[in-house]
């Protein structure tokens, strides 16, 4: 049982499990019906996305610095009350089932993912290293 942290659109790992979106958009140009075949997500869950202005710091972080300003602010949304009851529960379940959270970013270092990852692992989570 563990949570895997991967690329929304990527092809699925054996025993992967449930996928969930914690993305802040549904992708471009796939309908609805097609996210779950098409490998992006079975649950769209954006409770655990960027805001729109913080997602935008990320996107065109080009410092160190500016990730680092991206990663406070990110950070910062992720200690309100409603984020911090949903890592707690996605640790928790983490020790029950398989599942994995994404985005779909290529780079998972330039990602929220990457911050994602450490903010579970904070709250206990099991994660498939």
């Amino acid at each position: 049982m563990a949570i895997r942290v991967v690329r929304l659109g990527s092809e699925r790992a054996k025993g992967e499990g449930l996928r969930i979106g914690t993305v802040r958009r549904p992708p471009r140009g796939v309908p609805k019906a097609e996210f779950a075949s098409g490998n992006w997500y079975d649950v769209w869950y954006p409770n655990l996305a960027p805001s729109v202005d913080t997602m935008k710091l990320g996107q065109t972080a080009e410092t160190p610095a500016q990730w680092t300003a991206f990663t406070r602010k990110y950070r910062s949304e992720m200690a309100e009350p409603e984020a911090v009851r949903s890592l707690e529960l996605l640790a928790a379940l983490s020790h029950q089932t398989d599942f994995s959270v994404g985005c779909y970013c290529e780079n998972e270092a330039h990602c929220h993912r990457s911050v994602l990852r450490e903010l579970l692992r904070d709250k206990g989570a099991k994660m498939e290293t």
